[in-house]
């Protein structure tokens, strides 16, 4: 399971981390401007909200793609102590 492999929704998932960097520039401009700090918590949880969504779409990308395919190719208990390592870190 280790290597390269192909996703079906690598573009949306890159342009997602896109929106994101481009999201956390502004956020250092605001606070090299010294712009409010209110403002600033709002767009920290902006941020953070894009990027749980985007841990979602990489999640259900992973189960539907690379789990289901350790399960076909009878490869799972790598895979899957990955996956539980993974998901153990993202859900907090």
């Amino acid at each position: 399971m280790t290597g390269s492999h192909s996703h079906t929704n690598t573009k949306q998932i890159a342009n997602r981390f896109s929106k994101i960097e481009g999201h956390v520039r502004s956020i250092k401009e605001m606070v090299l401007s010294e712009r409010d700090c209110s403002e600033i918590l709002i767009q920290i949880a902006a941020v953070q909200s894009a990027l749980q969504k985007a841990g979602k779409v990489v999640l259900e990308e992973h189960l539907e793609h690379c789990i289901v395919e350790a399960i076909r190719e009878n490869d799972q208990k790598e895979p899957l102590d990955k996956f539980k390592d993974a998901l153990s870190k993202f859900i907090r």
